[in-house]
């Protein structure tokens, strides 16, 4: 490492006039580094973003100020780039050995340290600046080695193509390929593999690179060795992180192309966590599920044909088939890993009953916003049981254009129902919610009851009109928590959960998320 760091030697550039041979080939070996590394610099900012919302809480913040921060890191590293001299091939080598070692191992670093470091912002962040900077070192730095290469012009658009080419190649194969196929942490050593490789042929194509070859072509060897060792121990690294942040033993971890999916079981209970986020105790779930869904149902005693958006775990399913007249239930969730895995994990059949594996049932993987408004179908009954709005492509499925495209399809005497967090913890978020209902014309019944893994938590029930009774239709038998007295109270709002005054969540204010993270700001680690 010392090598790396010692100033070099001055040596001739690969600046001089093109001779004929394999050399001639080298500045386009170069234009196609810049793919590549401009491929790992975007890489190593969406790693930072997700693993930041992961650890630190599912927010739109997380990813903003992570993009900002690395953004701007990398226009010092630009600036920085005029005060390197002397040979520009040899610094080239020296910082993609560093991108590589720093980008390769962040992942893991962070992983392991956010249970064991007082100030992991601090840390975060420090990482985040650092390979910004040598991020934005890579680019100004090729452009001065092949300037002699070809005219301004031309290298500028040369190198701002493959520079651009890179970015949505990273942009499409993040998502869709390298987080749910390695995740996070053997993505991060992978493409940090990445960027000692082009230093390696750099190295060994260039004749200059001669006289350090074989120093640096130790330190090459070397880092990836490291790299390639953190891979293979990549799944146990990750098992130990997730024991150190679950206090429950971790039975089953995985991350889809939408989320990271944590179960943990102890001699009490299972526990099912999204991105770092309880969802539900299979201690108490019953209160939360029986309560979301059989208010609605005791008050629809026409209903047959039934839509649930989200609730991909079956659980509101499993509810709603204790009522045998129910014809059709049609499931909308974007997550076909979690669909998938509550249909066939055995501890989870247990819980919801094999309930999405019912003939009456459909599961349907796609984007509510976007499939709601593709539907042509009327239904008697509604249940939207989505995650917290922490962010805005949650946000979104909580908006007045979202419920107004959903009021279009209850049918004349349907009703919906509506997850909207918690009336005591979240008190504006969920009053927000019932407003936006209401400013879509539809008659809103807020109402609460406390979950004990959760404490007070609220729902919204809503329909076209202020005609409603709860008592229409007899309860199913076997419930475990839901009472005609019951419903009966959760209609009641001491004074330090009742109604305050709050703007309607819109798609061009997104006003909900806002209050969201205000509401639960204090309570995030």
């Amino acid at each position: 490492m010392a090598e790396l760091l010692e100033a070099p030697a001055a040596e001739a550039l690969p600046g001089t006039p093109a001779t004929a041979g394999p050399e001639a080939r080298l500045p386009g070996l170069l234009l196609a580094a810049v793919a590549v590394i401009a491929t790992c610099g975007l890489i190593y900012e969406l790693i930072a973003g997700t693993l930041a919302s992961y650890l630190l809480g599912d927010s739109v913040t997380q990813f903003s100020t992570i993009i900002g921060a690395y953004l701007f890191a990398m226009g010092i590293g630009s600036w920085l780039s005029k005060f390197l001299e002397g040979s520009l091939l040899r610094w080239f080598i020296r910082l993609e050995i560093l991108v590589g070692i720093v980008g390769g191992c962040m992942a893991p670093l962070l992983f392991v340290s956010f249970e064991y470091v007082a100030s992991f912002r601090l840390l975060l962040y420090t990482l985040v600046g650092l390979t910004g900077v040598l991020v934005g070192l890579e680019i100004p730095l090729l452009m001065r080695i092949l300037e002699h290469r070809y005219p301004f012009k031309d290298l500028v658009a040369r190198v701002f193509t493959f520079d651009y080419v890179g970015a949505l190649l990273a942009s499409l194969i993040f998502p869709l390929v390298l987080v749910p196929q390695l995740g996070l942490i053997r993505t991060s050593l992978v493409f940090g593999a990445l960027n000692l490789a082009v230093a390696a042929v750099v190295l060994a194509r260039f004749p200059e690179t001669r006289p350090y070859r074989r120093r640096f072509g130790a330190g090459i060897a070397a880092a990836l060795l490291g790299l390639a060792v953190l891979f293979g121990f990549a799944n146990k690294l990750l098992a130990y992180t997730e024991t150190l942040a679950f206090q429950d033993q971790v039975i089953y971890s995985k991350s889809t192309v939408y989320q990271r999916i944590v179960l943990t079981r102890n001699p009490r209970e299972l526990r099912l966590f999204l991105n770092g986020n309880l969802q539900f105790s299979s201690a108490d779930e019953y209160r939360y599920h029986e309560a979301l869904v059989h208010p609605l149902m005791q008050a629809l005693p026409q209903a047959r044909r039934v839509l649930v958006m989200g609730g991909g775990d079956g659980l509101a399913v499993r509810e709603l088939l204790k009522y045998p007249r129910l014809t059709s239930i049609k499931l909308v969730d974007l997550d076909a890993g979690m669909t998938e895995l509550f249909k066939h994990n055995e501890l989870l059949l247990a819980l919801n009953q094999g309930a999405l594996n019912n003939p009456k049932v459909q599961v349907i993987n796609a984007d509510a916003y976007q499939w709601i408004r593709q539907d042509t179908s009327r239904y008697d009954a509604v249940i939207v049981d989505f995650p917290d709005p922490g962010n805005y492509s949650i946000g979104k499925l909580y908006s007045a254009a979202f419920y107004t495209a959903l009021a279009k399809r209850l049918a004349p005497d349907g009703r919906l129902v509506v997850q909207s967090t918690s009336p005591f913890l979240a008190r504006q978020s969920f009053w927000c919610v019932a407003h936006t209902l209401a400013a879509v014309g539809l008659h809103t019944i807020p109402y609460h009851l406390y979950v004990p893994s959760f404490g007070e938590w609220g729902f919204v029930l809503a329909g076209p009109d202020t005609h409603w009774r709860g008592d229409l239709s007899p309860l199913p038998a076997g419930l475990r928590y839901i009472t005609p007295a019951t419903i009966h109270d959760m209609l009641r709002f001491p004074p330090d959960m009742s109604e305050v005054p709050t703007e309607v969540n819109q798609l061009n204010n997104q006003v909900l998320v806002r209050y969201f993270e205000e509401d639960w700001g204090p309570y995030v680690h």
